[in-house]
């Protein structure tokens, strides 16, 4: 269980009252959304009430069983609806990969539940945990902004990015992170739910 700290309370309560909102908008009990997700009831309880901070893999595993995008479970970043928006550096809704206490914390730049589009950026550092394993809808981006990472989708095959390099497959195959050389790496998760599996898309020149 992943438990808040002051900065990480405001963000609990939104997750947790959006969770709790779908779930019973869905005609789900606690009970069958935790056993559905793979989570346990008490935890259940203590997220849709701010108490406890979900991991971003407990996120997408609700946001599947309520049939929503991860963004509609999350609060947008960027604030009220606007035209033009910045996150500033630094400023990104923090979120653990996993339950681990030593999971690495992604920051939320793009979760808007008015869109299907998903930005989250990450400075992974060697002693961090990022090795869980993700599936969601739609299709999954990597752009490496520094360092070494290896992107592994199960049944694909394994990938190692360098500084530079961007990587795109469905993301309804399972997928992970691993660091090279247990070096510091800075990467860009782009996530699209709008995109159907299997559709081909056409990245640069």
């Amino acid at each position: 269980m992943t438990q808040t700290t002051d900065d990480e309370t405001e963000l609990a309560v939104a997750i947790g009252a959006a969770v709790r909102t779908r779930r019973e908008a869905a005609g789900l009990s606690m009970r069958a959304l935790a056993s559905s997700a793979g989570i346990s009831q008490p935890f259940l309880s203590h997220v849709e009430r701010g108490l406890s901070m979900p991991s971003m893999v407990t996120i997408y595993r609700l946001a599947t069983v309520l049939n929503v995008a991860p963004g509609e479970l999350m609060p947008s970043p960027l604030g009220s609806p606007s035209r033009v928006a910045i996150v500033r550096a630094g400023s990104g809704s923090p979120v653990p990969v996993s339950s681990r206490p030593d999971a690495a914390i992604g920051h939320a730049l793009l979760f808007d539940r008015n869109t299907s589009l998903e930005v989250t950026e990450y400075r992974l550092e060697p002693e961090v945990h990022i090795s869980e394993w993700f599936q969601s809808s739609g299709l999954a981006a990597v752009y490496l902004i520094s360092g070494s990472l290896e992107v592994e989708v199960e049944g694909e095959g394994s990938w190692q990015l360098e500084a530079g390099d961007f990587i795109r497959h469905d993301a309804d195959l399972r997928h992970r992170w691993l660091l090279v050389d247990k070096k510091p790496a800075h990467a860009l998760l782009i996530l699209n739910h709008a995109v159907a599996p299997g559709t081909q898309q056409r990245f640069g020149g």
